[in-house]
């Protein structure tokens, strides 16, 4: 590691097979938290390259508890997290949504980093149980549309890493492999992204699969549709900069967006606006995102994909979807009707 940190000290990139043998032994405990640390910490202070992500993903997908979900035709929505925004869980949210709208869903998650809570923070404080056992997964899909993979059942090389992000606190180059190493490899995929510069490189490894992607970033700043602004979305076909009125939904202010400083004020906002209660500004920014999903899996216009989105929240098919998946081990009082 030490060669490799003074090449990078040095400015210098790593190249696509040395990115993966770094990678493979970082995870495999090669290496002790000061020097995963000093490695972590580089990517800070720099931007990461193609051939460097390429080979990170390589090394996260070849250690990955595979899942064969093929036959569901299923979808992820994911955010990389780190842009600093601390907004609602608008993707998980998002999610349910696409799910009670018809299309089937594999969401992939973990626990906060650099918020207060992440998608498996929330949905363990309603009770939910993390499992990899795919039956209960395959049955999940059946019953409710939707299952959800809990990052760290899927990726056990990252226990060596997983604390140490945590005492860093900060964004790094793991939220950037996020959505790309989704164990069920879904075909279908909406990536948020805290920076422009990421959305173009993911941008360029999507363009060499069979993914049906739209890659989204706010300008300022979200790594999702915030509709506080503009929006850059780079899908399989096409390069666009979006207005909140491309959506059909009003613009929104920054502060509108808040999730809370807590889990249970985060889930306390995901249940009011599960069960129609939001704010305006809250169901706008879940159908812009849900809306832009349905949009890439259904092929169909982007007012299109909002209004099935709509159609599913004020429904309570996305409500019903939730409470199908959580069960009976639910804490929760959401109610449908």
């Amino acid at each position: 590691m030490k060669d490799i940190l003074n090449q990078l000290i040095e400015h210098k990139t790593l190249d696509r097979a040395t990115a993966r043998e770094v990678l493979l032994k970082l995870t495999q405990g090669a290496y002790n938290g000061s020097q995963i640390a000093a490695f972590i910490t580089v990517y800070l202070m720099r931007n990461i390259t193609v051939d460097e992500l390429m080979g990170f993903r390589e090394a996260m997908l070849e250690q990955c508890l595979a899942v064969d979900l093929s036959a569901y035709d299923t979808m992820d929505l994911c955010g990389t997290g780190g842009d600093g925004k601390d907004t609602f869980n608008i993707s998980t949210l998002s999610a349910f949504v696409v799910a009670g709208a018809g299309q089937a869903v594999a969401k992939h998650g973990n626990y906060g980093v650099s918020s207060a809570c992440g998608s498996s923070n929330l949905l363990q404080h309603f009770g939910y149980l993390f499992t990899q056992d795919f039956d209960v997964l395959e049955k999940s899909l059946e019953e409710a549309n939707i299952c959800f993979l809990h990052a760290p059942l899927f990726h056990p090389a990252m226990k060596n890493v997983g604390p140490i992000r945590r005492e860093l606190g900060v964004k790094t180059f793991f939220n950037m492999l996020g959505p790309m190493v989704n164990p069920a490899n879904p075909q279908k995929q909406l990536v948020g992204v805290f920076s422009l510069e990421l959305a173009r490189l993911y941008a360029y490894l999507y363009q060499s699969t069979d993914i049906q992607y739209a890659i989204v970033h706010a300008l300022d700043g979200y790594d999702e549709v915030s509709l506080t602004g503009a929006v850059k979305v780079y899908s399989s076909n096409s390069e666009r900069l979006l207005q909140p009125k491309d959506f059909y939904l009003p613009e929104l202010k920054e502060e509108q967006l808040f999730g809370g400083g807590t889990i249970e004020e985060a889930a306390a906002i995901f249940e009011r606006v599960l069960r129609g209660e939001g704010t305006q500004a809250q169901e706008a920014a879940v159908l812009a995102n849900a809306g832009m999903a349905l949009h890439v899996a259904k092929d169909c216009s982007l007012a299109e994909g909002v209004e099935l989105a709509r159609t599913s929240l004020r429904s309570g098919k996305a409500l019903e979807t939730f409470r199908t998946l959580v069960g009976d081990k639910k804490k929760t009082s959401v109610q449908v009707g």
